[in-house]
Formats: structure tokens, sequence, C-alpha cells
């Protein structure tokens, strides 16, 4: 089923979310229903509080940056391409051990914050330690893109959104778009969900 999307405003995608275990009610259904509605919003990842969900669960598909164009000059080299091509993984309990090497620009988007994207530095190497869906516990390193992603994610599971790591004059720029995505002045191509108060 795919779920509407938590955007901007929203208190939930500024929560430190909870572990959870593998009794947690309905979890195979909301991964699957998490993946459908990545896929709907053409996304490479998404985290439960994009679902409204703050719990420390997200998913990840980052076989779209290795989808070339006829014709067009590929971004990424032929190794980075094969590691992205149908990298697919669920990360439960996640937990980022460590992050390594200089930092290095790419320009992120969320689908959280419909039609804005800025340019983000993040380490291009990092080890993260964490539960797949059948609560088997993995620690492995990523880099490049795919610690990207991953990286994005995770930031979703500890309150964190990409506009916090953008510079002080460049967030300034968007606080106008920001705020207009608060109120619903926004169009996206998938079904999303408006911060309602409780009166």
């Amino acid at each position: 089923m795919v779920l509407p999307i938590v955007v901007y405003g929203d208190p939930v995608l500024r929560k430190k979310c909870i572990d959870i275990d593998k009794d947690y009610e309905g979890l195979s259904q909301l991964i699957k229903d998490m993946y459908e509605t990545m896929y709907a919003a053409n996304g490479v990842g998404l985290a439960a509080p994009q679902i409204n969900k703050a719990i420390r669960l997200f998913v990840v598909d980052a076989s779209p940056f290795a989808e070339v164009e006829e014709g067009e000059e590929p971004e990424f080299t032929p190794e980075q391409l094969k590691q992205m091509n149908g990298f697919k993984k669920t990360f439960i309990n996640a937990r980022i051990i460590e992050e390594i090497g200089e930092d290095w620009k790419f320009n992120e988007g969320c689908l959280s914050i419909p039609k804005i994207r800025e340019d983000v530095l993040r380490k291009p190497t990092l080890t993260i330690e964490y539960y797949d869906e059948q609560f088997k516990k993995h620690i492995e390193t990523y880099d490049g893109v795919i610690a990207r992603v991953i990286q994005h994610e995770y930031d979703h599971i500890e309150g964190i959104l990409f506009t916090d790591k953008i510079g002080a004059f460049k967030r300034k720029l968007i606080s106008g778009k920001l705020n207009d995505i608060t109120k619903g002045k926004f169009k996206a191509d998938y079904k999303t969900r408006l911060y309602q108060a409780k009166k």
C-alpha cells in the first residue's frame, strides 16, 4: 500500500527514533509498504518518520542511480554503477559506527522536502551496524553514493534533515520555500501528508 509522505514542518521529522524488536506489530507489511511508497515517489530511500512512525527503520534502493540513458555520459565509474545496481536493503535499529574520509559534495533532495535540492557535504565512507528484516545483525562498510543514501536516511531516524547540513546563507535563501511547504503551498507527484496541529 502506498502511504502518504510526511512533509517539512511535521514534528515527527524532528524526533530521535526508537529501536524496535522483531515482534513489532505488522513489521513485514510496513517494510513492504515503505518500498512501495518509495517507488511510487521515485525515491532511493525512505525512513519510517517520513510515513509518520518514529522508529529506527529505513529502506534503501540505489538502483536508479545506476540507470544511464542511451547517449548519456555516466556520472559514475563502472565499478560504482555495478555496486549501485540492485543495491536494495532494509535497515532496522541502525547505528553508524564510523564515518571517515574527506568531505565530498553531492546534490541531495528529500521526499519530505519537495522540489528543493542543495549540495551537502558528507564523509565518503561509513561503517554501520544494523538488523535486516529477519533480525539478523550486520556490520558493513559502504562508500560513495550508497554511503550517501544511507547517511541521508540515517539522519532521518536521528531527527535531522539535509537542510540542517547546508550553510546559513543557503538556508536563508530557501527559508521561504520551506515555509511554503509547511503551509501546503507546493506540488508533489506523490501522496503527501501535511501536519495539522491538534486544536
